[in-house]
């Protein structure tokens, strides 16, 4: 089964929730007709906890927002919001998703990622009655349960534990207490209209409080993915940003890699030029 058919697979409708659900997931996207599908489905088919799912369209013009209430026609019950954030970028389209949130957690999911029926609960397992603010997918390009996506896993999250005030994965695999997440100024920081907002932003929870995660934790970004070669940063600016202390990491990001990044132009705009 691939993983479109597994996202859109469910084996009954979700429970209709009663008073404030757990979780708000958001999910802006940009012309994803043929991909938002996937995500959708995947909220449909969490369990073990409860969700709003919150759409913010930046500006799609292929009938990105259709294909979703297509989706979710058949769900009544289903507790979402449908936005639209018309400043191109999507730390933008993720700011006003996050105005928009009123439970105690957050997740930002992509428009072309698949997500495990238990993602949401782990997450929230992992963050429940503990000192972590954030909790941080692992992306698998395998099939997680081969010997190659166990790998994957056990590695990241080996990572995860000797870098642990780092950011180890992009947007689409970032789980939040939502007080957290507000108190560090949310997604979208003033002084950074750049490319790996998220790094940025994992930098700014780090001041909140402690990360965690787990191989359980895990999800399946689109290959196509690895085409963004254009809004990378370098090899030098990648093992700086390992190797400076976190103490030093303003001055990384605000000082040195801004300067460095606005001479390249790159700008979260660039994020909508698509290579595929």
């Amino acid at each position: 089964m691939t993983v479109a058919e597994l996202a859109n697979k469910t084996d009954s409708a979700p429970a209709a929730v009663v008073g404030e659900p757990r979780w708000s997931v958001i999910i802006p996207y940009f012309n994803e007709a043929d991909f938002i599908a996937t995500p959708i489905g995947c909220a449909l088919a969490q369990r073990g906890t409860s969700l709003r799912l919150i759409l913010v369209d930046n500006r799609s013009d292929d009938g990105s927002e259709a294909r979703a209430g297509a989706v979710l026609a058949g769900h009544p019950e289903f507790d979402v919001v449908y936005m639209r954030e018309d400043t191109p970028g999507q730390n933008h389209a993720l700011a006003a998703g996050a105005a928009a949130v009123t439970t105690p957690f957050v997740a930002f999911w992509d428009a072309d990622t698949y997500y495990p029926p238990h993602y949401l609960a782990e997450a929230e397992r992992l963050l429940a009655g503990g000192k972590a603010v954030v909790a941080q997918g692992i992306d698998v390009y395998a099939q997680p349960l081969s010997p190659a996506g166990w790998l994957r896993r056990l590695r990241m999250r080996l990572t995860q534990l000797l870098l642990s005030r780092q950011g180890h994965t992009g947007s689409y695999g970032q789980c939040f207490r939502a007080e957290a997440l507000a108190a560090a100024g949310g997604p979208l920081h003033p002084g950074w209209p750049f490319v790996l907002y998220d790094h940025e932003l994992m930098h700014r929870m780090f001041k909140q409080g402690c990360g965690t995660g787990s191989m359980a934790l895990w999800c399946l970004p689109s290959p196509r993915r690895s085409a963004n070669a254009h809004v990378r940063w370098s090899l030098l600016e990648r093992v700086l940003y390992h190797a400076t202390p976190f103490a030093a990491k303003d001055w990384f990001f605000y000082g040195f890699l801004a300067g460095r990044f606005e001479r390249r132009r790159m700008v979260q705009e660039n994020l909508r030029q698509r290579d595929w």
